[in-house]
């Protein structure tokens, strides 16, 4: 059964979870920030649906419950952040404050983070460079959830990652995807509903592709993005290295299968992320102007034959692009 939910008390009702488990006020608000935003945009394997996990951190005290960000290391342009294990959107938020405070300085900021946790949708926090009219993009790494291309153990997260660019009167691109063939919230959503996922989104446990999500979430693994070999997902796989690289690697933080297991709270998580804020004006001028030009060329497409069968616009008729 589905129930509509308004905003407020949605938000409202994250906070109060929140702060019954030990967090701060402003810490639960953050949180709700993310999860209702995440909601609302569609993305609801990333919403409500993670509320559990964030109290079961707290619960448990695997994740502090108190504190702030401290920066490591800074330079005009770059910063090194511990997140001292506070929850990812109070982590998220404080470095991409500080990113896209050093683009308003210096053109440019990128901002990498260690001690971090799950901070909820990527797309969160590179939008927020766009009330700036900046170029934001945020990635994290994250349990280790997805099968190499011809392996059979999991060593890789989902590696989200998100790219946000300004356009005119308001307009916007927004690129939040995994780099895995899914989020593993939309194989728990299937489960849940007791339907099967397509072919191309996880393995069973010898690695062999199957639509069965019990299998997927009990001993297989998610499938980079494209899927197997034969449909390019070694693309998808490289993708995620790359996401691992910036943030696990370049941060100082725990990456592959040294993260704690999904949901397991053994150990701290120790996620690795980046932020990364960028002032188009440093470059060509009219990048809004161009951007609204690209997007219209985009969205005016003609739908073809099959988005006409089934009644549905063109994927490039929207704004945001994620999965």
């Amino acid at each position: 059964m589905r129930y509509l939910v308004t905003r407020h008390d949605l938000h409202q009702f994250i906070e109060c979870c929140m702060t019954a488990v030990g967090a701060r006020s402003c810490h639960g608000a953050a949180l709700a920030d993310v999860l209702v935003e995440g909601d609302y945009r569609g993305h609801y394997s990333h919403g409500l649906n993670r509320l559990d996990m964030y109290v079961k951190d707290l619960k448990t005290g695997i994740c502090a419950k108190d504190g702030d960000p401290t920066i490591v290391k800074c330079t005009a342009a770059t910063a090194l952040v511990n997140g001292n294990n506070l929850i990812g959107p109070v982590v998220g938020n404080f470095c991409m404050d500080l990113a896209i405070k050093k683009a308003k300085q210096v053109g440019i900021g990128w901002v990498s983070a260690y001690g971090s946790n799950h901070f909820g949708i990527a797309g969160f926090y590179s939008m927020q460079a766009l009330k700036c009219g900046l170029i934001g993009m945020s990635c994290t790494n994250t349990s280790p959830l997805v099968v190499p291309t011809r392996g059979k153990e999991c060593t890789l997260g989902t590696n989200p990652i998100s790219v946000a660019a300004p356009a005119m009167d308001g307009d916007s691109f927004v690129l939040d995807m995994a780099t895995s063939a899914v989020a593993l919230g939309k194989i728990e959503v299937q489960q849940r509903r007791e339907e099967k996922v397509p072919v191309g989104w996880g393995c069973d446990p010898d690695g062999k592709d199957t639509t069965d999500p019990a299998k997927i979430l009990r001993g297989g693994g998610l499938l980079p993005l494209g899927g197997n070999e034969a449909t390019s997902g070694y693309k998808g796989y490289g993708l995620s290295m790359m996401v691992e690289m910036f943030c696990g690697i370049l941060a100082g933080g725990h990456y592959s299968k040294n993260v704690r297991r999904w949901k397991e709270t053994d150990s701290v998580a120790d996620l690795g992320q980046s932020f990364f804020a960028l002032d188009p004006e440093c470059f060509a001028p009219g990048f809004q102007l161009r951007m609204s030009d690209l997007l219209k060329l985009h969205r005016n497409q003609e739908p073809n034959s099959m988005a006409r069968e089934l009644g549905v616009e063109p994927l490039s008729t929207t704004r945001t692009i994620d999965s």
